[in-house]
Order: structure tokens, then C-alpha cells, then sequence
């Protein structure tokens, strides 16, 4: 008797905080923590979605930038914070899917440690080459490399990203090889391109639209299932004959694991309303990106493919961390 008196009464408890935490949440400023540094993708979507959902909770949020190590820094720092919904955090392809087999061991696991939010938004890469480059089709690229192989090279900002992999991916399809060029950064790796230091790169939409409407770049193909609505022109690998050449590089909101379903809800909720905001989703598609939504399940069995899916890949190509 004694014991079920106490189960009721954690039982009841625990409705109570969860009740409580709806009525109260949130109190005060929450810290957005984004693991890259400032100007980039990840931190200018973060800053913008802060500010629809800041007018929504009532609340600001307050953008915290904690880049290095591929975005495990901030990632972790996530992981390790008091599950109570003042510090959530931007989670990308690369910390939740790709380096926990890419580094052997993390300081957290992103498969426990965190709680998805939501997915913010997704978005294909394009292979590009130089206006002047001999290559004008993904053919014309087998073709060379299979002629020569490891002569071709591809630039990445960075190894263990959505750049390199996708040429992996497509490398391992294609049955070629080529020589990866990492720099610091994509937009190091983008002017290189340009300049014809390297032969091809695999970018993000966002920062391929612009040179590739200014001639600056020549897009050769699309790494979604279907062509783009921005370059209808463009052929996918699919329609090319690489069906399992599929990338699309995301981010979404993440919390600490343990932060009560609650508080999750109505910060997926907060976010959900932020994304129907007419500009915001304008400059979205204006950019390339799928816009993202729905509930925090849809973006936990997101990350569970991809980081299958990555896997497989990294240990195919025997990829290293720096």
C-alpha cells in the first residue's frame, strides 16, 4: 500500500511540474547556442528565427556562438546544459549524423545526450566547376577520372562535411577517385574554384545561387531528388543515372536530453509558427532550402537516417579527422 501511495505521488508530481513548466516557460531570457561563427549560415538563419520566436515566447533569445572542432564545441556544450530550456541549441548535419563516426569518440553522444526540436530546414548541393572548365557534364568528370584516376581534385571547407562527403558519395557511386582539397572555410574553398585552383566543388545552394547567376560559376548537377525550381535546367544525379546521390545538408533546433516534453513542445511550437512568417520563408526559398517544421519525432527520425546513412559512408571512404 505504502508503495503505491508513493508511485501515485510521483505520478502526480511529475503532472504538476509538467503543468507547471507549461504555465511558466519561459521566465526569462533563453541562450540560443549556434556552433559555428558568426556570418555563417547556420548563424544568420539562428538570429532570424530568434527573432520571430522571441515575439512569440515573449522573451528574448540570446545567439551564443561557440564554434570549432566541426561544430562539436557548441554541440557538446548543448548536451552538457541544465535540461530546462534556457539553452537549446542549432544542430547540424555534421555534429548529430556525421562525427560521432567521423571522430571514434565524442565527449557526448548525440544519439542520447540531446532532444530534437525541430527541423529549421534542408536544403541540395550543387556540383559546380570553373566557366572555363573542361568539364561540362558529370560524364565529362567519369570520364577524366576514370581515364586518370586521383588526378581530378574537388575543394571542401573542411574535412567530415557536407562538401567532401557528398563528392564521396558520389565518388563511391561513380567508382572513381579524386583528391579532396579542404580549406578553412566553403567561401576559401569557393574563390580557389574560381580562380581555377582546383577542378570542382560540391557547394550549398545558398552560397552557389549567387555566383552561378553571375557566370562566375557553371552548375553541372543537382544532389536532390528532383531538379530545383531555381534552375530548372539543372539535372539531378538521379536523373543522371546516380540515384543513391542524394544530399541534402539541414539544422534544426536541439535541446539537452532530459528537458521536459513540456518545454520542448512549445518551443517546436514557437518554431513552427516563426517558419510560416512570409519573409522569412521568401528568403528561405529564395536561397534554395526546403523549409523545415513539423514535430520533434520528425526530426529525430531525420537525424537517425542521416546518421546511418553517413556512416556507411565515412567508413567506406576511410575518412579522418584534421
Amino acid at each position: 500500500m505504502k508503495l503505491t501511495s508513493l508511485l501515485c505521488t510521483s505520478i502526480i508530481g511529475l503532472m504538476l511540474s509538467s503543468a507547471q513548466a507549461q504555465n511558466t516557460y519561459p521566465s526569462k531570457s533563453i541562450n540560443l547556442v549556434v556552433p559555428y561563427g558568426a556570418g555563417g549560415s547556420a548563424d544568420s538563419r539562428s538570429r532570424q528565427l530568434a527573432q520571430k520566436m522571441s515575439v512569440i515566447l515573449k522573451q528574448p533569445i540570446v545567439i551564443d556562438n561557440k564554434p570549432g572542432a566541426g561544430g562539436n564545441i557548441g554541440t557538446e556544450f548543448v548536451a552538457r546544459a541544465a535540461p530546462d530550456g534556457y539553452t537549446i541549441g542549432m544542430g547540424n548535419f555534421a555534429p548529430l549524423a556525421v562525427n560521432k563516426t567521423l571522430f571514434g569518440t565524442l565527449r557526448y553522444d548525440p544519439e542520447t545526450a540531446l532532444s530534437p526540436i525541430i527541423l529549421v530546414e534542408k536544403g541540395p548541393l550543387i556540383l559546380v566547376v570553373n566557366p572555363n572548365s573542361q568539364y561540362k557534364t558529370i560524364q565529362d568528370i567519369v570520364t577524366a577520372a576514370k581515364a586518370k584516376p586521383g588526378t581530378l581534385t574537388f575543394s571542401s571547407g573542411g574535412i567530415g562535411g557536407s562538401h567532401q562527403l557528398s563528392a564521396e558519395l558520389f565518388m563511391q557511386n561513380a567508382g572513381i577517385q579524386m583528391i579532396h582539397v579542404p580549406y578553412k572555410s566553403g567561401s576559401a574553398a569557393l574563390t580557389d574554384l574560381m580562380a581555377g585552383n582546383v577542378d570542382m566543388m560540391f557547394d550549398q545552394m545558398y552560397s552557389a545561387v549567387p555566383s552561378i547567376r553571375a557566370d562566375k560559376l557553371r552548375a553541372i548537377a543537382i544532389t536532390s531528388k528532383k531538379r530545383s525550381p531555381l534552375f530548372p535546367n539543372l539535372p539531378s544525379f538521379a536523373e543522371l543515372g546516380y540515384p543513391k546521390v542524394e544530399v541534402l545538408n539541414w539544422q534544426g533546433f536541439i535541446a539537452p536530453a532530459g528537458t521536459p516534453k513540456p518545454i520542448i513542445d512549445i518551443l517546436n511550437k514557437a518554431a513552427n509558427e516563426a517558419l510560416k512568417d512570409p519573409q522569412l520563408r521568401e528568403l528561405m526559398l529564395s536561397q534554395g532550402n526546403e523549409i523545415g517544421g513539423g514535430t520533434p519525432a520528425d526530426f529525430a527520425a531525420l537525424i537517425k537516417s542521416e546518421a546511418a546513412k553517413w556512416s556507411a559512408v565515412v567508413k567506406a571512404g576511410n575518412i579522418k579527422p584534421e
